[in-house]
């Protein structure tokens, strides 16, 4: 549990975030070294029941990731 929430994120695909936590901070390092100066990524959910909802928390953030990704990639290139 975390201050502020009552109940712990429960999140199914843990080991997975890690890999893409560090993905994350290769692409901000890459973003820097290249000049830019391009705002943070989309922050993880902060509630998820665990139920495997149609339209989980987990699914927006996963798409708007990948929005983010596009466009690192688009200033990468």
């Amino acid at each position: 549990m975390t201050a502020g929430n009552p109940a712990p994120i429960i999140d199914p695909n843990q080991a997975q975030r890690e890999a893409v936590r560090h993905g994350i901070a290769q692409c901000q390092q890459r973003l820097l070294a290249a000049g830019h100066n391009f705002r943070g990524p989309p922050p993880e959910p902060t509630t998820c029941c665990g139920r495997g909802c149609n339209g989980c928390v987990w699914e927006s953030y996963e798409a708007a990731l990948m929005g983010w990704h596009e466009e690192v990639g688009a200033l990468l290139t």
